[in-house]
């Protein structure tokens, strides 16, 4: 067969099972099994696809038809134009959480920064790639994140200024920095009933959702925000849309200033700044 017909009987098949995107994934996917970047596949359509290569992209076609997401089938995920390794043990990064990177690289750039809850690493990994001379934490209460972390920070040059660290939050951090970073589980225990199966049959619930009202971890952050920043120290945390006003009134109750709420790229509440001034 040629690129262009498996590539249409691959767009054929997710979208009569009803995949998002039917189109624009078949493409990623067929481009894994015959190994040949995305952007050729438009230039090669007459390009010969072997039955072994035709055999793994329908494997590839009936997970994604189960909805697990592409960047599990492939185990990575692009996340501010780096390549991250993503596993069933991480939270599978959102393209929304670059808000979060953006507003950060909108500030000084910080000396000392801390990534909580790390999961994959790609905040933490990714802001010490953007800045050379910071040097910073990633903790996690999960061990197996902090070894995915620790091969995308060796995959993007920056382990040398990385330091990772068994935490449940603050519990085993010392020192003080001058950048607090955190994308928390924030999803309420009502929101997890009708989550997007692609979410609910993937990510680890513990990356989910603190449960109840998920803002039990932002209490958490903005209290050891006041104890480990350095005075005039940043905390940036990612949010739910929903959650703006709220994180806000938590982070100002705990003596935090300059408290902002900012927008992601669809105009939703995503992230949450606040400084220590105390």
């Amino acid at each position: 067969m040629i690129l262009r017909e498996v590539l249409m009987e691959g767009t054929r098949a997710l979208r009569d099972a009803g995949v998002p995107g039917p189109e624009r994934d078949a493409r990623l996917l067929l481009a894994e099994a015959i190994d040949l970047p995305v952007a050729r596949l438009t230039l090669e359509p007459d390009w010969p696809v072997t039955t072994e290569q035709v055999s793994v992209f329908h494997g590839y076609l009936a997970r994604r038809s189960a909805r697990e997401p592409v960047s599990r089938i492939l185990g990575r995920r692009v996340f501010w134009g780096r390549d991250f390794e993503v596993t069933p043990d991480v939270l599978d990064p959102r393209p929304e959480t670059e808000t979060l990177i953006a507003e950060a690289l909108n500030g000084t750039p910080a000396k000392r920064l801390i990534d909580l809850g790390c999961g994959s690493g790609i905040i933490g990994v990714t802001l010490l790639a953007e800045w050379s001379a910071a040097k910073g934490i990633c903790s996690d209460v999960s061990q197996p994140c902090l070894e995915v972390t620790g091969r995308n920070a060796k995959t993007h040059a920056v382990q040398e200024r990385l330091e990772l660290v068994q935490s449940d939050w603050f519990e085993k951090i010392e020192g003080r920095f001058d950048l607090i970073l955190s994308n928390p589980p924030y999803i309420t225990e009502e929101e997890m009933a009708h989550l997007d199966p692609d979410v609910a049959l993937h990510d680890p619930h513990l990356a989910l959702t603190p449960g109840g009202d998920g803002l039990a971890p932002y209490r958490i952050l903005a209290n050891g925000a006041v104890q480990y920043l350095n005075n005039g120290g940043r905390i940036l945390v990612e949010i739910g849309w929903k959650q703006g006003p709220d994180v806000a009134q938590i982070f100002s109750d705990a003596g935090l200033t300059h408290v902002m709420v900012i927008s992601d790229l669809d105009g939703r509440d995503r992230v949450v700044s606040a400084i220590n001034t105390g």
